[in-house]
C-alpha cells in the first residue's frame, strides 16, 4: 500500500512527464513545419528598385561668370556646359542657389550672390539622383552699398533642386529664408503658364511652398522675395509632374490643299465662232486663186 506522500509524488511525476512530452512534440513539429510566410494582401504591390546605370562621371563646366569678376548687382547669370538631359545644381558658398535642366548640352540660370566673396560650384544629377564630381570653383565678389544703408542681405535657399509629384497631387517645396527685414513679399512662377502666385511672409525662417500641376511635364520654378526695404533674393528650381507630357499645343496642323480645275470656256467659244468664217474665207481665197490660175491657163491655151 502506498502512503499518501508516495501517491502525491507519483501523480506529480506523471504530470511532469506529460508536459515534457508535449514540449518535445511541439518543438519537433515547429522544426518540421516552418512558420508560413503570409501572402501579400489583396490589391497590394511590392516594389524593388535597382540602379542600372553608373553616376555621371564628368562634372559640368562653368563658362560664365569668369573667376575673379566683381559685381554690384544681383542676381547674375550662371551658364555652362553639361550632359544633355541631366539636372544641373549650382551652389554658392556651399548653399544651393539654383537648378536647371541641361538642354542641348548647356544650361543657364539666374543666381543670387552673397555680399563679399562668392565661391560658385556645380554638380549634375541623373534621374536616379546620382551626382557627378564637383565642377571647378569660380570665385566672384559682390559689393553693394545698399546693404549698408538698408541692413542685412536676404538669402533664399533650399535642400532640393528638383521635386516631383503626380499631376493632381500637391507638390510641396521647403525653402529657407534668411536675413532682411519683414514683412516679405514673395512671387512664385510655377512655370505652367499660370499667373505668378503672390504670398506675404511676416518672418524669416523655414517655409513651404505648394502647388498642384494639372499635366505631366518638367517645369522651371522661379521664386523672388523682397523685404520691406526692397532688398531681394532669387532662386530657380526644377519641378517634375510625373508621367508623359501631352503634345505641345503649337504643333502645326497640316493644311489640306484643295485643287480646283477651271475650264476656260470663253477662249474656246471665241475660237469656235471665228473658226467657221476663217475656214470660209480661206476656202474662198483658195477658190479665187484656182479660178485665176485656170483663166491664165485658158488664155495661154487660146494664144496657142
Amino acid at each position: 500500500m502506498w502512503t499518501r506522500t508516495q501517491y502525491l509524488l507519483a501523480v506529480i511525476a506523471v504530470l511532469l512527464g506529460s508536459i515534457g512530452s508535449l514540449f518535445v512534440s511541439s518543438t519537433a513539429s515547429a522544426a518540421i513545419n516552418p512558420i508560413p510566410i503570409p501572402e501579400p494582401k489583396p490589391n497590394s504591390y511590392g516594389l524593388e528598385a535597382t540602379k542600372t546605370q553608373p553616376p555621371p562621371d564628368t562634372p559640368p563646366t562653368l563658362l560664365s561668370p569668369g573667376s575673379g569678376a566683381s559685381y554690384s548687382t544681383s542676381p547674375i547669370t550662371v551658364s555652362g556646359l553639361c550632359k544633355d538631359g541631366l539636372l544641373v545644381q549650382v551652389y554658392n558658398n556651399g548653399a544651393l542657389v539654383g537648378a536647371a535642366m541641361c538642354t542641348s548640352g548647356s544650361f543657364t540660370m539666374q543666381v543670387t550672390l552673397f555680399s563679399g566673396q562668392n565661391e560658385i560650384t556645380a554638380f549634375q544629377y541623373d534621374d536616379l539622383g546620382q551626382s557627378s564630381p564637383v565642377s571647378a570653383t569660380v570665385t566672384v565678389t559682390y559689393n553693394n552699398s545698399s546693404f549698408t544703408a538698408f541692413g542685412a542681405l536676404i538669402t533664399l535657399t533650399s535642400n532640393y533642386g528638383r521635386r516631383a509629384a503626380n499631376p493632381g497631387s500637391t507638390l510641396s517645396w521647403p525653402l529657407q529664408l534668411s536675413g532682411g527685414s519683414g514683412p516679405y513679399a514673395m512671387s512664385i512662377d510655377w512655370g505652367d503658364g499660370g499667373s505668378p502666385e503672390l504670398k506675404s511672409i511676416s518672418l524669416a525662417g523655414a517655409l513651404d511652398i505648394t502647388h498642384i500641376y494639372k499635366q505631366a511635364g518638367v517645369y522651371r520654378v522661379t521664386v523672388l522675395v523682397k523685404d520691406v526695404n526692397g532688398v531681394s533674393a532669387f532662386i530657380q528650381l526644377v519641378a517634375v509632374a510625373n508621367g508623359t507630357p501631352p503634345p505641345t499645343k503649337d504643333t502645326a496642323t497640316p493644311t489640306s490643299v484643295k485643287t480646283v480645275t477651271q475650264v476656260m470656256w470663253w477662249p474656246t467659244m471665241v475660237c469656235t465662232v471665228l473658226l467657221l468664217p476663217t475656214f470660209w474665207l480661206g476656202r474662198r481665197s483658195q477658190m479665187v486663186s484656182l479660178h485665176r490660175k485656170l483663166e491664165r491657163d485658158i488664155a495661154n491655151y487660146k494664144e496657142l
